[in-house]
């Protein structure tokens, strides 16, 4: 069982750690904790279960993020996400997106903490997996330092297993999901002052972090108090190449660091089977685009990739095609 105090994790990002993306990092990295992205409770109840939550085994450790906010709904498909063998169920108390706020859940959810310590006690009661829970600092005009206290408090009460704060509010008036990404400021003290009361609460931290020096210096102490975890989101997915250092850099694996090409022979072997299963190239291919940022060859790696790639019928020899062309590459001018 994985613990969510992992040290490093990825984000749970719509559209993007789908499970083909989650084996490519995990050629990356073997020990940060992956999320899907946010399911929804009635999907898991009432979806195509396999295509939604199936996974591969070399995931693990991998947590589901669930979106809900009715407490028998959230147990149910807690129950079946553990049947699957995930690690971990976090609830999504942070995306800001129309769709979320009409069905009651994600960030509006921080406006109704006793309704959220009330599902992560249900879903604790379900399962015997670890119960997390992702926030953001308040949305809109709430005082970020009640809002977040409050939050944590009843969910602390109800036997929550540990918390990730994305550490800004959610304007769910006047700015896009986008926006709500990035125009919100950041404020990593209020995290670091969550902990310092709650610190038998493992927290871990999210929002903004582009580095592993970044993450790194987040998890140094501050005045006595030190931080569990920290989250990266877009920057893991966007120049994955940073992951092939976390398991030395946060972990203090005592290892050599892996070449991107080796990941891809790691991943290579992955596509050959899902292809077998008809899943298209692009589908996997589309998670790696950003490996090769700055090497000589890059922009000919994504371009053969975008092109070839989305033909009916592409196969490994457009994978392999497209990672020749960086190993054949002249190592001039970075693409």
């Amino acid at each position: 069982m994985s613990h969510p105090a992992t040290r490093f994790s990825i984000a749970p990002m719509m559209d993007w750690t789908d499970r083909h993306c989650r084996a490519f990092h995990r050629t990356l990295t073997q020990r940060a904790l992956l999320y899907t992205e946010m399911v929804t409770t009635g999907a898991v109840i009432h979806g195509p279960r396999e295509r939604l939550l199936g996974f591969s085994a070399v995931e693990h450790p991998v947590a589901i993020q669930l979106g809900g906010s009715d407490p028998a709904d959230l147990a149910r498909a807690a129950r079946i996400a553990a049947d699957y063998g995930y690690d971990e169920i976090n609830l999504n108390c942070g995306c800001p997106s129309d769709r979320v706020q009409n069905g009651r859940f994600g960030a509006c959810l921080m406006r109704e903490p006793a309704l959220v310590a009330d599902c992560v006690a249900a879903m604790k009661a379900a399962v015997r997996l670890p119960v997390t829970v992702k926030c953001r600092i308040g949305v809109d005009d709430q005082d970020p330092d009640e809002a977040l206290n409050t939050l944590a408090d009843a969910v602390t009460a109800a036997g929550v297993n540990g918390l990730v704060v994305h550490a800004r509010k959610a304007w769910l008036q006047g700015l896009s999901p986008k926006e709500n990404r990035d125009v919100p400021p950041l404020d990593y003290d209020i995290v670091f002052r969550l902990k310092a009361r709650l610190r038998q609460v493992p927290i871990s931290i999210n929002g903004g972090i582009a580095t592993l020096e970044a993450a790194k210096a987040l998890l140094m102490p501050r005045d006595g108090v030190a931080l569990d975890s920290v989250m990266l989101g877009r920057a893991a997915y966007q120049s994955p190449a940073l992951l092939m250092g976390v398991d030395a850099a946060i972990f203090d694996e005592d290892m050599r660091e892996k070449t991107p090409f080796e990941a891809l022979d790691a991943y290579r072997c992955y596509v050959a089977v899902r292809l077998a299963e008809g899943v298209p190239l692009h589908a996997m291919t589309r998670h790696i685009l950003g490996l090769f940022q700055g090497v000589p060859g890059a922009r000919q790696f994504r371009r053969h990739l975008s092109v070839e790639g989305v033909k009916s019928g592409a196969g490994l020899d457009v994978y392999d095609a497209a990672v020749n062309l960086v190993r054949n590459a002249p190592r001039r001018d970075a693409a």
